[in-house]
């Protein structure tokens, strides 16, 4: 992850997505816009974008990215395995703010670096860390406006979350926006208070066309309408649940095992598609899950290593 000038065709919105994904998503792209129309006039806002797994909230981000062309941007994506470690997701987001260090007030600065391991001392006061991390987005979006996106934000650890939702809570005119995306159902309650945004799942008509791009002739409309009707309008299930049904499944319009929840539905169609798959290739794909920050040149290194062939 790196602070940079998102370009005008952002890596993280494909067309493809924004095409699917993003379909019958006008009033949360209007929602954007208008966050991104702030920023860029001096304003600062908070969102946090709640919807469940496969729902689109990571296109959303996407999306976003795109729009924000001009702006410095921050992202990352939290990772679940890193939930019990102190402020390992704000270091992710801050730590190539950290240049900017020497513009705080002695206190903040070193409650900061003591947070981050830079220097030695015991633990920081997590008041003078919050303050710490508000000034340092401040000093960041002095020279361009400030985009801060952090996407399955149910993962973050707790440290991470709270001094987050202290900094987002108290922007006012620094061109900055803090954009978390939080997975549904979530018992997470540092964000409370933030503005929301739900994402949910889309309307029948934009559901049928989305099943429609995927299987143009295949169905008929009451397994069309049987399929809409389960996967609850997420696209992501619309996407790739049918991919794992045989051509009788499809016929009889039945998506769901019973007693079994949408996202894991959609993890055991992956799975199913994934036991397919040749070893190697099983091998690579294995290597870029335990990489959770999509380090290509890592990626590569340990698949070689392995006698894998990208």
């Amino acid at each position: 992850m790196s602070i940079r000038e998102v370009p005008s065709m952002s890596p993280w919105s494909p067309a493809s997505q924004e095409q699917g994904v993003l379909l019958g998503r006008e009033a949360e792209r209007a929602s954007l816009d208008r966050l991104v129309g702030d920023v860029r006039g001096g304003e600062s806002r908070a969102l946090v974008l709640r919807g469940e797994a496969g729902v689109g909230k990571t296109a959303l981000l996407d999306y976003l990215a795109q729009q924000a062309a001009g702006c410095r941007a921050a992202r990352v994506a939290a990772v679940e395995s890193e939930m019990e470690l102190a402020f390992a997701a704000l270091y992710l987001l801050c730590g190539p703010m950290l240049d900017r260090l020497d513009h705080l007030p002695a206190p903040q600065r070193d409650a900061l670096a003591t947070a981050f391991g830079v220097q030695a001392g015991p633990a920081p006061d997590r008041f003078l860390v919050g303050l710490a991390v508000l000034g340092l987005l401040s000093a960041t979006a002095e020279e361009q406006p400030l985009v801060c996106v952090v996407d399955d934000a149910q993962w973050l650890d707790r440290a991470s979350a709270q001094t987050l939702a202290f900094a987002a809570r108290r922007l006012s005119a620094e061109s900055v926006a803090v954009v978390l995306a939080v997975r549904t159902p979530a018992d997470e309650t540092e964000l409370h208070g933030l503005p929301q945004l739900l994402v949910g799942g889309l309307g029948e008509a934009d559901a049928r066309r989305l099943l429609s791009s995927v299987f143009p002739a295949m169905l008929d409309e009451y397994v069309r309408d049987r399929i809409v009707a389960e996967t609850g309008g997420n696209p992501l299930a619309i996407l790739e649940l049918p991919r794992g049904l045989t051509p009788e499944e499809l016929a009889s319009g039945l998506v769901f095992a019973p007693g079994r929840g949408l996202a894991s539905e959609i993890e055991n169609s992956f799975a199913r598609r994934f036991s397919g798959l040749p070893p190697d290739t099983k091998r690579l794909l294995l290597i870029a899950s335990a990489e959770p920050l999509g380090d290509l040149v890592l990626v590569r290194r340990a698949a070689e290593r392995l006698g894998v062939s990208l």
